[in-house]
This record gives structure tokens, sequence and C-alpha cells, in this order.
């Protein structure tokens, strides 16, 4: 393997590990020359996967493709690059083991937002705004309003006739944090 630093093809294996269920290893390497570590990824190479687009063009898959639209969806959010790298890895085996030899960009795009929909709702927002082509804030909240009322349903819990607001959590008409918000079952 040539050193990423020195250009030297002289390195030695320091560790090995499997990773994402033994689907791949990671590798740390020592350059022998300039004794600069660095990090390489082993995967065992698929059929070739081609990927159809809107308008029927077919182009190889290209997991980096993913990775940059999730990378850029996550931009300033509390997601690491090991959380983007795992989410990647799930969408590609998920392709491979679903589809022989071409997947529709759009089961792709879709399954993208499903996962990153349960990771962050931001990064999800985000994704699915340049995914779906949001023209104005109506596409916005379009989008919103499901996460927003499934987000109030979890929210309130009934206990005796009252709902609990569980902390940290925001409900309708401004109730905040750990209050209570009084519902007579009767509708009064």
């Amino acid at each position: 393997m040539r050193c990423p630093f020195c250009r030297v093809d002289n390195d030695r294996v320091i560790d090995s590990r499997s990773i994402d269920d033994g689907a791949n290893i990671r590798r740390r390497r020592e350059c022998v020359s300039c004794r600069r570590r660095f990090t390489t990824y082993e995967r065992v190479e698929r059929q070739a996967l081609s990927v159809v687009k809107k308008g029927g063009i077919r182009e190889p898959f290209d997991r980096e493709k993913i990775r940059s639209g999730l990378a850029i969806a996550c931009g300033k959010r509390p997601i690491t690059e090991q959380d983007i790298e795992a989410l990647v890895s799930a969408i590609e085996s998920e392709c491979y083991d679903n589809y022989e030899s071409e997947v529709p960009s759009r089961a792709i795009g879709e399954r993208v937002m499903e996962l990153l929909r349960g990771v962050d709702q931001v990064a999800y927002v985000r994704f699915a705004s340049v995914y779906r082509e949001f023209k104005d804030a109506r596409d916005f909240v379009d989008e919103l309003e499901p996460i927003l009322a499934s987000d109030r349903a979890a929210a309130r819990m009934m206990v005796g006739g009252q709902a609990m607001v569980a902390p940290g959590a925001t409900v309708p008409g401004g109730a905040g944090v750990a209050e209570r918000a009084t519902e007579d079952p009767r509708g009064r």
C-alpha cells in the first residue's frame, strides 16, 4: 500500500479489525519510511450495480455519492463520520441484497430519508429538501407536519385523565418542559 504522505510503497499493518458485522476490515498501517500512520478499509468487491436515474440514465453505483449527500445533510449536526459511514454501509448492503444488477435511484433516496429520519430530524429535512426538490416554504411545512404530529403524540402520555408532557417536549399552545397540560377527559 502506498503511503498517502510520502508516497513510498513500504508499510506495515499495526492493527486489523473487522467492522460492519464482518463485511469490511479496517487496517491501521505505519509507513516504514516516514513513520506516519494511516487507515485503510478492505471490502469484498461485489458484482457491479447500476443506478437507474429518473430519466432512465444508468450509472455505476457509487457509495461516495451517498456519503457526500449524507455529509452535507448532517453538517454541523451531532452526527459522527462513523455514523455516516454506518448509514452508507447499511444502504449499500441493502442495495446489493435486494437488487441484482440495477437499483432505482428513487429506492436509494427513499431509504436514505427513512434512515435519516430516525437519526436526526434536521438532517432528514435538509436531505429531503434537495432530494424532493422543495420549491418554497410550504414544501418544508408539508414535510414537517407528520414529524411534528408524531412528536406531539409521543410527548403526551395519559395519566389519570391528564396529559403528561415528556421532559424537553413541547405541545401545541406553548406548554413547555415538564409542565402538566390539564385535559378534562370529558372535553370541558
